[in-house]
């Protein structure tokens, strides 16, 4: 008997709540598909339909996890394209740092456990993901140095400003999840200040470049 569309797609959403649930709070190996379909209320026929194999529901558990975050917290932070790039670039570090901070967001909690044991399995779902949203930010970075700004200052820039959106946030998360009192972590009370300040820091650190690049080249100009 054939299953009905909407019973079908029922159970496919189900399945991808419940492996992102899954997923994210042990990683890809511990995870049992029996445990995935206990909590999703179906079988494990069900996952072979939908998805083919345990692999292939991690990868599309990960990337649902991520657009539902996306959709919640767009990447550009609501910031028009015609905006200066400084306003963009700060809508872009607070739309990063409310995505981490979410409670609800399972995207985060997979990669990290991915890190810690890689499979793999995500490599292509992540590429494909966000590589729009990387070539975004290397866009934007790249204006703001300028045009002659060589790539790997590009790069390095785009590195920092979201190392420092990545790493107080998941270190913050990871420490209330399990308890951890820590004094000499400075906890991330206020997302829209901290935001303020990474934007300030990271358009001061790129001004600095780009005199830096100026200065050589006026020294270049004298010395022929």
């Amino acid at each position: 008997m054939k299953v009905p569309r909407k019973d079908a797609a029922r159970t496919r959403k189900r399945l991808l709540a419940a492996a992102g649930d899954a997923f994210a709070e042990q990683g890809y190996r511990t995870t049992t598909i029996g445990e995935i379909c206990k909590r999703a209320r179906t079988n494990i026929a069900a996952v072979n339909y939908h998805f083919g194999s345990k692999a292939g529901l991690y990868a599309e558990a990960w990337r649902h996890a991520f657009l539902e975050s996306v959709k919640v917290h767009p990447a550009d932070g609501g910031v028009p394209d015609d905006a200066p790039a400084e306003r963009r670039l700060r809508g872009r570090v607070t739309a990063l740092l409310h995505r981490i901070a979410d409670q609800g967001n399972k995207e985060f909690w997979i990669v990290q456990k991915e890190l810690v044991d890689s499979t793999g399995i995500l490599d292509e779902a992540m590429e494909e993901v966000l590589q729009p949203l990387s070539e975004k930010m290397d866009a934007l970075v790249r204006e703001l140095l300028g045009p002659s700004a060589p790539e790997p200052q590009v790069h390095c820039c785009v590195i920092s400003i979201i190392s420092q959106c990545i790493n107080p946030m998941v270190a913050g998360r990871a420490r209330r999840s399990k308890g951890n009192g820590n004094e000499d972590f400075a906890e991330i009370e206020d997302i829209e200040a901290y935001a303020d300040h990474v934007t300030k820091f990271s358009l001061a650190g790129i001004r600095a470049l780009r005199r830096e690049r100026a200065a050589k080249r006026r020294k270049s100009a004298k010395s022929k």
